[in-house]
């Protein structure tokens, strides 16, 4: 029946084989096949249909999904690709397989969510309206007035100006930030633009999770957190529009950026 009926990338993230935009790409360089044959992206599948990865049968998930809290130390990388060394799947060396959801730079340490249910990876990194990161920054250089106004004003940065946020001074080197961005090593260009060096960067909350571990240890989120987390992601109009790409316009200029402009693409780690 048609209310079955699933899209091939939504079905292979709530397996917990990947995240939804890690299998369009498998589905991309064709090593999905449906009954036999390869789909095309937008492909809807059914609970009967026969769902293969690189020739391997996969099932939907019958298992409550894993949802961690782990404490990234320096270092480590996130991504799933176990042949670069010190990768965060390693590392952690969980009995399911398990994904980071978003990234954390490697020069970076802190909060990172891992899990097996591709569907939250979605919800989460479109939620921009509660999206909300809290990040400890230390500096190399004494903290002025100015550089926390500015940085919490907006920086220009990769063609555009970054989103207003809050920002703290917390000692002579060290400040607290609060973004609802995603840009390419954000909180480092933002620093470099105003004259200092990030020598310490750590990510102490994503969303409603505060950090509570040791370095390199993980939890498991409690299903109240869980609860919690999945209301604050719940889509509405609100965070539709939020997590639409606004046109920013650059300073020094009376350029309009276009929503399918490349440079909307420009996300990363921190």
């Amino acid at each position: 029946m048609e209310e079955n009926l699933k899209r091939l990338n939504k079905f292979i993230g709530e397996t917990g084989y990947c995240s939804r935009r890690e299998a369009d790409k498998i589905i991309e360089e064709g090593r999905v096949t449906i009954n036999g044959i390869v789909p095309e992206l937008g492909t809807k599948v059914s609970p009967h249909d026969e769902v293969r990865i690189d020739g391997k049968l996969i099932r939907e998930q019958r298992e409550k999904p894993v949802y961690l809290a782990f404490y990234k130390p320096v270092g480590i990388e996130c991504t799933t690709n176990l042949d670069v060394h010190n990768n965060i799947v390693d590392y952690i060396n969980y009995p399911k397989r398990i994904f980071p959801i978003g990234r954390l730079d490697k020069a970076s340490e802190g909060l990172i969510f891992m899990t097996n249910d591709g569907d939250i990876v979605n919800k989460i990194l479109r939620a921009r309206n509660n999206h909300e990161k809290e990040y400890t920054v230390t500096v190399n250089k004494p903290i002025t007035d100015r550089f926390i106004e500015r940085m919490g004003n907006g920086i220009p940065i990769l063609d555009t100006v970054t989103r207003k946020c809050k920002v703290e001074q917390i000692s002579k080197y060290t400040f607290k930030i609060i973004l609802t961005q995603g840009l390419n090593r954000q909180i480092r260009r933002m620093c470099e633009y105003l004259g200092s060096d990030v020598t310490a960067l750590k990510r102490i909350r994503i969303i409603n999770i505060s950090l509570d571990i040791p370095v390199g240890r993980y939890r498991d989120l409690t299903d109240a957190e869980i609860k919690e987390l999945n209301a604050l992601i719940e889509p509405s109009s609100k965070t539709e529009e939020a997590s639409l790409p606004k046109t920013e316009t650059p300073k020094r200029s009376t350029e309009f950026i276009k929503r399918d402009d490349p440079r909307f693409k420009k996300r990363g780690h921190y």
